[in-house]
């Protein structure tokens, strides 16, 4: 499942780390979540260029320089929204747009470069008890399902659920049911631009999720999925060129 040619970065924002919050993240993740991703991903592209980068780098390690060298970008953010840079968020849509791939993950729906893209609150129904959550495979002939058993069952995780405030995605990949009932939609696809998106909700800061070898075979077919690495990166322009209509 190698690609040579792939460029990988994995973004978070590395608050919980830095906090030792909750504590149970050091056990979990020694070198931080962004580590663990990358981990996972490197044991399906061994060959790829994998980076990472936490909110705490200059400019977040998010530069124009390492977005131009990036086919996709992985997303994890959750109680530091607002302390990223709308300067960033910017530089983000805007290869984006120009297609480089993005996987939004966990609760990175609340993040300002997902919200912005998508248009809506992207907010949800949440409760975290440590409940169980089987993630179903409702769209087995998708690339990204490709290999993903059904369901993966994850014995302890938060609960996210409906109604979440997203459009009408693409493609409706997994959903997730919880002990208490309630369903989501937690594996979806958009596309934006020249970019591909896809949203994945497993990986709690407080359960060991990125270890499993389910979650990093989504992760991994979500990499794949989204990146176009031989796309001449530009963003789609506005133009509105005067014409002679009359003469037509």
């Amino acid at each position: 499942m190698s690609n040579p040619a792939l460029k990988i970065t994995v973004w978070n924002e590395g608050v919980h780390e830095a906090r030792q919050e909750p504590a149970s993240i050091a056990d979990h993740y020694p070198d931080g979540i962004h580590g663990a991703i990358a981990a996972g991903l490197a044991e399906h592209y061994p060959e790829a260029e994998i980076r990472t980068a936490v909110l705490a780098d200059e400019e977040h390690g998010l530069s124009e320089e390492v977005l131009a060298d990036t086919d996709v970008l992985l997303w994890w953010g959750h109680i530091a929204h607002d302390a990223v840079d709308d300067v960033v968020v910017d530089r983000v849509q805007r290869h984006v747009l120009g297609g480089m791939g993005l996987l939004v993950l966990h609760s990175g729906h609340f993040s300002k470069i997902f919200t912005r893209l998508l248009g809506t609150t992207c907010s949800l129904l949440w409760r975290n008890d440590g409940e169980r959550e089987m993630v179903w495979n409702v769209n087995p002939t998708h690339p990204i399902a490709d290999g993903i058993d059904h369901p993966v069952v994850l014995d302890k995780h938060e609960m996210y659920g409906e109604f979440f405030d997203i459009p009408a995605p693409d493609d409706l990949i997994f959903i997730s049911s919880f002990e208490g009932g309630e369903v989501f939609r937690s594996g979806v696809t958009f596309n934006r631009g020249k970019g591909r998106i896809f949203y994945f909700s497993p990986g709690d800061q407080e359960y060991p999720v990125y270890h499993r070898p389910e979650i990093r075979r989504v992760l991994a077919n979500g990499v794949q999925w989204a990146a176009k690495p031989e796309l001449h990166r530009s963003a789609p322009s506005v133009r509105n060129p005067q014409r002679n209509w009359f003469a037509l």
